[in-house]
């Protein structure tokens, strides 16, 4: 059987820590034992497809592990879902509302944005719904570019900076300001990409956490992961790096995150590209030493 990929190791490890994290904090007996079994049944998944690649004509079963691992992302997010406490005391929530007050009313971004009328808070409001598309645009573009060798460095930092927000949900509980505090910094116009994200929200929105933002971890991880691994095609890292400020911008402004949030997920973004820098120079001095 071929090795587990670094990017594999690391959503077991993320896989694994929720499923200690069930048995520590005060759930449902029986969420202990789904979290068990869900969590193991994805293990054995990347077993099968390590299996597969080594058989003779492999190739399906490689490409197949590429592709086994967008879906889990969205399965991380929705775990850490299942650790929401049953009350908020909204203290760090009045903490950092204090900021967005000040950079939305005070520091006028809010007229900023509002200036033209409904055309920026459109454009906002459709590049955070288009966040869930990012790993999968990335991971399309390298496959068209022939770069498919790089996929793996890109999901390592991608996965890195998502799964390092989602890990520190527990320890931040917290509602988002759209929640907390209702009505309150609202954008002025109800867009139709508006009414979207708050019906995907309504219906798949968590409420353990919002801190840090994963949203703007993943939106700037991919967008220097594409920098770093497709330097041919640079179009694509800046289009990515564009709607990453496009998409933190939204988070404040459509009141989803707070300016903290976003703080804290762009800073884990900057981690987890620095880490994927080391493990490439890693690499590449095995290679040597060969």
């Amino acid at each position: 059987m071929r090795r587990l990929r670094v990017s594999e190791r690391v959503l077991i490890g993320y896989f694994v820590y929720t499923a200690i994290l069930a048995q520590v904090l005060p759930v449902a007996p029986g969420l202990r034992l789904v979290t068990a079994g869900v969590n193991a049944a994805v293990v054995a998944g990347f077993a099968l497809l390590a299996w597969g690649e080594s058989l003779r004509g492999g190739r399906l079963f490689s490409i197949a592990r590429d592709w086994y691992t967008p879906p889990l992302m969205l399965l991380a997010y929705r775990e850490m879902g299942w650790f929401a406490p049953k009350e908020h005391s909204y203290e760090l929530e009045r903490a950092w509302v204090v900021w967005d007050r000040a950079l939305l009313n005070e520091w006028g971004l809010r007229a900023a944005i509002e200036s033209l009328g409904p055309l920026l808070p459109s454009v906002l409001e459709a590049s955070y719904l288009l966040t869930y598309t990012i790993p999968l645009f990335a991971m399309a573009m390298l496959y068209a570019y022939g770069q498919r060798r790089r996929v793996e460095r890109f999901l390592v930092i991608f996965l890195l900076a998502i799964l390092s927000a989602y890990g520190l949900f527990p320890y931040f509980p917290s509602e988002p300001p759209r929640r907390a505090f209702p009505g309150e910094l609202f954008p002025s116009f109800e867009t139709l990409f508006r009414r979207l994200n708050w019906a995907l929200l309504g219906g798949y929105g968590i409420h353990t956490s919002v801190f840090p933002s994963g949203h703007v971890a993943g939106a700037f991880a991919g967008a220097f992961a594409m920098l770093r691994l497709l330097p041919e095609r640079r179009w694509v890292g800046w289009l990515l790096l564009g709607l990453a400020v496009s998409i933190t911008t939204a988070t404040i402004y459509g009141r989803y995150h707070y300016a903290a949030d976003a703080l804290a997920g762009f800073t884990l973004s900057v981690g987890a590209w620095a880490a994927g820098a080391a493990l490439d120079r890693r690499a590449e001095r095995s290679l040597v030493g060969r």
